[in-house]
């Protein structure tokens, strides 16, 4: 396999034959498969194409994260973007100096599955911590806390 040549233009690999090396099918397919993956590779990461977040986001609460509320609510309920995993997903109440408040009734609600409710007990006026920890049904975990106020 001869081509062009330039004057006064030797190749470093004039002594060695790679003309066989790139006819084997095995080197085609290595070549075109890694080609295809890279371009393909390229094309997604311009394109702004990224891997789904899949871990549930607090998506509301009543009462709602940071506000205030005149009179002591009965309950805490809590809203995701996914369902929860019943047996791993819990809520709990704080008073402002950490004391646990709630009843301890955490449930995942039977009717919608990415609302969680905790009970109350009368509450004092003062600030409240919220927190939270949930498993998806897809096991993904997530937690976190809010505060809210009552009669202040």
């Amino acid at each position: 396999m001869t081509g062009p040549r330039l004057r006064g233009f030797r190749s470093p690999f004039a002594w060695r034959d790679y003309g066989d090396l790139y006819q084997s099918d095995e080197i085609k397919m290595t070549i075109q498969r890694t080609t295809i993956i890279g371009v393909v590779s390229l094309v997604l990461a311009l394109s702004g194409v990224t891997a789904a977040c899949a871990h549930a986001q607090l998506t509301g609460a009543a009462p709602p994260a940071g506000g205030d509320v005149s009179a002591a609510p009965d309950e805490i309920s809590v809203t995701f973007s996914e369902r929860r995993e019943p047996a791993f997903s819990t809520v709990l109440v704080r008073d402002s100096v950490g004391k646990r408040v709630d009843k301890a009734d955490a449930h995942v609600d039977n009717a919608d599955r990415t609302i969680m409710r905790v009970s109350l007990p009368p509450l004092a006026k003062g600030i409240y911590i919220v927190e939270w920890r949930a498993v998806t049904a897809d096991t993904h975990r997530t937690e976190g806390a809010f505060i809210f106020r009552v009669g202040e």
